[in-house]
């Protein structure tokens, strides 16, 4: 049970909550939760080896520019970073995402913290945001995850902190934090233009919508004015990739499995929270809240139907439903000792249990029942082996006949391995057909030979048929593999010897572009 000090601090601050006065201290346990969190990434991020999209941002990095074909500049800008800091170093890359999450995790606490929630509710908000498999999975991974969760959750923060106060200056800092999310991943665009349409549609009209709302859409733009540059330099490149992903994620199949998997974007035992925190928004009738549940309800349905199998598209913001309901149950759980008791009981097993799908805790042979969950593990395995497959079909070569092949990858892993893991092993540059790889060119455009490298038939269906097209002769050179045996992505996969072009490489080239 509380104390009498912290249940008078309860009290203040659902005052505060309710007149827009002072808020209550915050825990600074919060801070001992993100240290936590931080702490377990780290220890883990030298297991088992770079994931497919992380070997891809180090190619990115290698090639900066305004955009991607996939992603805006700012991961990649900071894979960047950390090349020149720490080389080519799994730690060091994952070091960014790692300090994403704990600062997940204090804004949770926060966002409690505005929704009038004494230290209780705060640390409550904390440890159901640092258990998110959203949270620990994206972080491991230096992709756009870890990024995108801490923006949505920042974004909200000062939603909630703008509607508590009354003060629309706050508008400016909402554009910025759209904008600067905008540029580490496309879908806090959507966030932001979902959340404008709520306000301007909606009676938060009447006391939020003025010149400080027009001022923050204003820095938002001017803050992916680079990417919209490039996009439109690159044939809106954006809009393909977001039609294949479509293609491939989305229609009604994939309807169940994204009400499904919003279940676990939060710790099991911790779901009752953010459903119950989408109850306290609306019912608190305030127009700003309710805004962020109308935003929730329309990304929902957008994304079920559109990307639905990309179950975390919306995981940025399950951080502000976490934390409101955190307060709107803090009197009813704490009401009754049993009630916190089966919390803590169900939220230790719950956040094991996903933290050995989404973080590299099992030994690497143990961890293919795992892939159908969640990838990042199994994604991870197998690089080094590939990189020395394909040095050995390389170095076959006669001599001759290497000094005019290239390197082909069919996706953006298979390159960035070649080239991250390769460089200095005797291994060219390779190129790839995979977004914007394709963008940096064929290598030598007058290639006799070209060395294939594609992933296994369920994603590289009838390869050699469609090499085929192209090449009089094509042979198979070496078969992929890893010795974990788990059948991820390239298992199963072959790298191809092709002769015999059927025109110049250059010529084929335009092609061969994929967007996946």
């Amino acid at each position: 049970m509380a104390d009498a000090a912290e249940l008078a601090d309860l009290g203040r601050a659902g005052r505060a909550g309710e007149d827009g006065g002072r808020t209550a201290p915050l825990d600074r346990r919060v801070f001992a939760v993100a240290g936590v969190v931080f702490a377990v990434l780290m220890a883990l991020s030298s297991r088992y080896g770079f994931h497919i999209d992380e070997l891809y941002f180090l190619d990115c990095a290698r090639h900066l520019q305004a955009s991607y074909v996939d992603q805006p500049v700012l991961a990649p800008l900071l894979a960047r970073v950390s090349l020149s800091l720490f080389g080519v170093s799994e730690a060091g890359l994952r070091l960014w995402p790692a300090l994403a999450a704990a600062g997940t995790v204090v804004v949770g606490a926060l966002t409690a913290r505005e929704f009038g929630g004494a230290r209780r509710a705060q640390l409550l908000a904390a440890i159901a945001t640092g258990t998110m498999p959203v949270v620990l999975g994206g972080a491991h991974v230096a992709n756009t995850s870890s990024y995108e969760a801490l923006a949505w959750a920042a974004i909200a923060l000062v939603v909630v902190r703008m509607g508590r106060t009354g003060d629309t200056r706050w508008w400016l800092a909402v554009g910025a934090l759209v904008g600067i999310g905008a540029e580490f991943n496309h879908l806090a665009a959507f966030f932001g233009i979902v959340l404008l349409a709520a306000v301007l549609l909606g009676p938060a009209r009447r006391t939020v919508a003025d010149r400080r709302l027009l001022a923050g859409a204003t820095i938002a733009v001017l803050l992916v004015l680079p990417d919209l540059w490039w996009q439109a330099h690159h044939g809106w490149a954006m809009f393909a990739m977001t039609r294949a992903l479509n293609g491939e994620h989305g229609g009604p199949g994939n309807i169940p499995t994204w009400i499904v998997g919003q279940i676990g974007m939060s710790c099991l035992a911790m779901a009752v929270f953010w459903v119950a925190g989408l109850r306290f928004l609306w019912r608190s009738g305030r127009p700003l809240r309710r805004c962020l549940v109308t935003a929730y309800a329309v990304l929902f349905v957008l994304f079920a139907v559109t990307t639905g199998a990309q179950v975390y598209y919306l995981g940025g913001l399950y951080v502000c439903l976490l934390a409101a309901g955190a307060v709107g149950l803090d009197g009813w759980l704490y009401s009754r000792p049993d009630r916190l008791r089966s919390l803590t009981i169900g939220t230790a097993v719950s956040a094991a249990l996903s933290a050995v799908i989404v973080l590299p805790v099992l030994p690497p042979s143990d961890v293919g029942w795992t892939y159908g969950i969640s990838s990042n593990s199994g994604e991870s395995l197998g690089w080094p082996q590939l990189v020395g497959t394909v040095r050995q079909v390389w170095t076959g070569l006669p001599s001759e006949q290497r000094a005019n092949a290239v390197i082909v990858a069919a996706d953006y892993g298979e390159a960035g391995a070649i080239n991250e893991l390769g460089r200095g092993t005797g291994l060219p540059t390779a190129v790839s057909v995979h977004n914007t790889d394709w963008w940096w060119g064929p290598g030598n455009p007058h290639a006799s030979t070209v060395v294939a490298v594609a992933p296994g038939p369920d994603h590289a269906p009838e390869y050699a048929a469609h090499l085929g097209r192209y090449f009089r002769h094509v042979r198979v050179a070496a078969t992929l593999s890893n010795p974990q045996g788990v059948h991820n992505i390239e298992w199963g996969g072959h790298v191809y010897v092709c002769t015999g072009p059927r025109r110049p490489w250059g010529e084929i080239w335009p092609e061969l572009r994929t967007y996946a």
